[in-house]
C-alpha cells in the first residue's frame, strides 16, 4: 500500500488549498492512540481515491500553525478541503464507514 504523503506548514497552501482534486487532511501526531488506530483506514483512502480526492497527512507537533489557523485542538482531525475551503471536519476515530459517509457527499 502506497505511503499516505505529509504536508507541512511550508506547502499547505501549494499542496491542499491550491489543488485542483479535494484534499482530505489527517492531522495526527506519533504519540496519539486513536491516530494510530485510523491510520490504515486512511491509508486504504489514499488508494481508493486515487485520482478523485488527494488523501495527505499533516504532523500536529510540527506544524502547530496550521492547527492554529484552523482551530484544531484534538487530535486526530480529518479535513476535508475543497477549493481551499473547509467543506467537512471530523475530530476523533471514525470507523471507515462511518466516516466516508461524511465525506463522500462532498467528493461524488
Amino acid at each position: 500500500m502506497a505511503e499516505v504523503p505529509y504536508v507541512t506548514e511550508q506547502n499547505f497552501q501549494s499542496e491542499v488549498l491550491d489543488s485542483p482534486l479535494p484534499v482530505l487532511v489527517d492531522f495526527t501526531a506519533v504519540w496519539c492512540g486513536p491516530c494510530k488506530m485510523i491510520a490504515p483506514i486512511i491509508a486504504q483512502l489514499h488508494a481508493e481515491w486515487q485520482g478523485r480526492v488527494k488523501v495527505v497527512q499533516c504532523d500536529a507537533d510540527q506544524n502547530p500553525a496550521v492547527l492554529m489557523k484552523y482551530g484544531i485542538l484534538g487530535i486526530p482531525t480529518i479535513m476535508l478541503f475543497k477549493g481551499g475551503q473547509v467543506v467537512e471536519r471530523v475530530t476523533g476515530y471514525l470507523p471507515k464507514d462511518k466516516l466516508v459517509g461524511k465525506m463522500w457527499p462532498h467528493i461524488s
